[in-house]
């Protein structure tokens, strides 16, 4: 079977309920949590069978939020919408809209309420 080489992503967090309502907001989604014997997961929504990895929100005591880690892009239509409601949710914009190139869209960067440093792109 072939695939895209991302297959699942864990974002750390260190109070789960803050960072359920923060993604909540800017991405204007429903994250399902599940405990699973201490190990706490926010499910991000699954979209079927589209394009993209899927993840999690995830607090467990060996995941230290950090916006020196991996990043991770969330796809976005235009990630200026997502951007635009980061602060008022809690988080801090890193790096604004930035156009890669034409052929490559748009790519911004926000710090979210954990602490974490993670990205979004479009084409628009």
């Amino acid at each position: 079977m072939k695939h895209n080489m991302i297959g699942w992503f864990e974002i750390p967090v260190n109070d789960m309920n803050r960072a359920k309502t923060f993604y909540e907001a800017v991405f204007k989604v429903e994250i399902s949590i599940h405990d699973f014997g201490g190990m706490q997961m926010g499910w991000f929504p699954d979209r079927g069978n589209v394009v993209g990895a899927q993840g999690t929100l995830i607090k467990q005591n060996t995941y230290v939020p950090s916006k020196e880690g991996t990043l991770v892009y969330f796809i976005c239509d235009d990630l200026q919408n997502e951007l635009d409601r980061v602060e008022a949710s809690g988080g801090k914009i890193y790096q604004k809209k930035t156009q890669i190139s034409p052929e490559h869209g748009y790519m911004g960067v926000f710090i979210d309420s954990e602490g974490n440093r993670v990205a979004l792109h479009s084409n628009n």
